[in-house]
């Protein structure tokens, strides 16, 4: 009898730990949805400014396109140390990744050849 209430103890304290568990895991996924978008709005509009006036033969106009869509930030993590920030925006078919810690826009680039 001691070894059945044992096991149901035990049974209990683990159900207990994984809804813990999920219900902290649940938590901090809203968080880091919201700092996302925090931040994605935060860059926007130096995203847009740098990316027209971004230097390329194919030039990127989000003011006036007809078909613009905001890819998101994206992150790369290309060494154990550095992690590379790209707010990615697409305007008429041609993309443009601005880096906000550089403060760079790249038109027509891909973010996962970037140096």
């Amino acid at each position: 009898m001691t070894f059945q209430r044992i096991v149901v103890a035990l049974l209990v304290l683990i159900v207990v730990g994984l809804g813990a568990i999920g219900y902290f895991e649940w938590k901090m996924a809203v968080q880091v949805r919201t700092l996302k978008a925090f931040v994605e709005g935060y860059v926007f509009n130096e995203a847009v400014m740098a990316c027209e006036q971004a230097k390329s033969s194919t030039p990127f106009k989000w003011n006036g396109g007809k078909s613009t869509s905001v890819i998101g930030l994206n992150s790369v993590k290309p060494d154990k140390y550095n992690v590379s920030a790209s707010y990615t925006l697409l305007a008429d078919g041609v993309y443009c990744d601005y880096d906000p810690i550089k403060r760079k826009a790249e038109i027509g680039s891909s973010f996962l050849e970037r140096e």
